[in-house]
């Protein structure tokens, strides 16, 4: 009798550390495929990105230091291999980005350009979508990260290897110039 309670027990907690890990394995998976939908709106920001450098430099040719920066950090993150490498590139080319579009302000013949126009339609277009993927990645992250460092799963985890996971966020730079209150004058 105490032999086949100890199976019993055994078998419980067979089928409850398998439940465990398969819980993790889908929540990893679930991380990575919100980040195959965050690269492919990456693409195509990194296709955009050289067209919307060319019709600035026609404009704004003595800004140079400027349109390289965003073609250095467009080319770095196309260059990113891994999701956390790709995250950091990311974040360097919105800083990028950022930077341009404070130099765009400085020609008002090229606000007025119609191609520069739909091209900004379509960046800001695919901010937007690239921020609601960037939300449902950090949601898959954070379920994730839960389930590896909350108890009892997290026994599972660290023996499977599962380790924290870290978000795509905004970066520093980013982060501040956000914060920082708009300014409009006339």
């Amino acid at each position: 009798m105490t032999v086949l309670i100890v199976i019993a027990v055994v078998a419980v907690l067979v089928i409850w550390g398998v439940s465990l890990y398969n819980k993790l394995v889908k929540l990893r998976n679930n991380r990575e495929n919100a980040f195959a939908d965050i690269d492919v709106q990456l693409k195509q920001r990194h296709d955009l990105v050289p067209q919307l450098v060319s019709t600035v430099k026609g404009y704004a040719a003595h800004e140079k230091e400027t349109l390289d920066r965003v073609v250095s950090a467009r080319n770095g993150a196309m260059a990113a291999q891994t999701i956390d490498d790709k995250i950091k590139a990311e974040n360097i080319l919105s800083s990028a980005l950022a930077g341009l579009k404070v130099t765009v302000e400085a020609y008002p013949d090229l606000k007025a350009n119609q191609n520069f126009m739909q091209l900004q339609e379509e960046i800001s277009d695919l901010e937007n979508k690239l921020a609601a993927a960037r939300r449902y990645f950090n949601s898959a992250t954070r379920e994730l990260n839960n389930a590896v460092e909350t108890f009892p799963s997290n026994l599972i985890a660290g023996m499977a290897g599962f380790k924290k996971e870290i978000m795509f966020d905004l970066g520093e730079q980013q982060r501040a110039t956000l914060e920082e209150a708009p300014k409009i004058s006339f």
